[in-house]
């Protein structure tokens, strides 16, 4: 199953049993909707969010974004029913909290397809416990029909036992372990949330880490993260520039075997960097 590279600098949750917000969800510049049905959501709503999230999901109103279901997950009352009516629904993908091993990724695909889900629905994996980031790489690489790892940094804190502390120190070595399976499987891999919505400044600080960390982006939980969510994960103009520059200089020193670009030696790697950026940068424009 081959993926078109598609940007997912900012993955918005949506409460699926609140109308007004997936109504408001059709007009914000987000690159993909999670429509929950989890967390979110209390008891006594999971069926009338299920509705909904499926109505929007098979709607065909929210243009660009990549619009996906997260069902609650494994062993829970309301899963079966969930990924059932999800799967008729048709979204982009169907996103399964805490996934902890590869023979639960390969149960979930085997159930998506039992329940006709078409080919375009992948599966999007959360990583959420100390088992799943250990088992990352073999999570990755069970099924083809897996696209996106996405990590739950609340609930893998609270699994580690750690604290929510800026910059983020214990979770350091887990996101890097999950940034490294997905990368070694050809899947994207998108970071957590961040919970303090008027924390502006902190957000943008968390961005950054996460792209410098390589994570394709973010999800969020407020419309108001969107912005500078998108800025952050996409490449800057000097980064374009500085792209097509060395590109340029690659094309023009082709046989000469030395090539530089602002007194730097340009390898093979390097062309690949550039590209993958330009690729980004052209990607995004197309939205418009």
């Amino acid at each position: 199953m081959t993926d078109t590279y598609r940007p997912r600098r900012s993955v918005l949750y949506m409460p699926s049993s609140n109308e007004r917000a997936l109504e408001k969800a059709k007009a914000l510049p987000v690159d993909g909707l999670i429509l929950d049905l989890e967390d979110a959501v209390a008891p006594d709503a999971k069926e009338t969010a299920r509705e909904n999230a499926c109505a929007a999901a098979a709607s065909g109103e929210y243009g660009h974004r990549e619009v996906t279901i997260r069902v609650n997950g494994l062993g829970t009352h309301w899963h079966d029913a969930d990924l059932a009516a999800a799967c008729a629904a048709g979204p982009d993908g169907v996103v399964v909290p805490k996934v902890g091993s590869a023979e639960e990724v390969r149960g979930l695909v085997a159930a998506m397809e039992r329940h006709g889900a078409p080919g375009h629905t992948r599966l999007w994996a959360m990583v959420e416990t100390p088992g799943a980031v250990v088992g990352a790489r073999d999570l990755a690489v069970a099924d083809e029909r897996l696209a996106v790892l996405v990590l739950g940094t609340n609930d893998l804190v609270k699994e580690l036992g750690a604290r929510f502390v800026p910059g983020r120190a214990p979770l350091l070595t887990a996101l890097s372990t999950v940034v490294l399976a997905a990368r070694a499987a050809g899947v994207a891999v998108l970071d957590g949330v961040y919970n303090d919505v008027k924390d502006a400044g902190g957000f943008v600080e968390e961005c950054r880490q996460g792209r410098d960390l390589g994570f394709d982006g973010k999800t969020l939980v407020h419309p108001g993260q969107v912005d500078p969510c998108n800025a952050t994960f996409a490449p800057s103009e000097e980064e374009v520039e500085d792209a097509r520059g060395l590109l340029a200089a690659w094309e023009a020193g082709a046989g000469s075997g030395v090539v530089t670009h602002h007194g730097r030696m340009v390898e093979n790697l390097h062309v690949e960097v550039a590209e993958r950026v330009l690729a980004t940068h052209d990607a995004i424009r197309a939205r418009g």
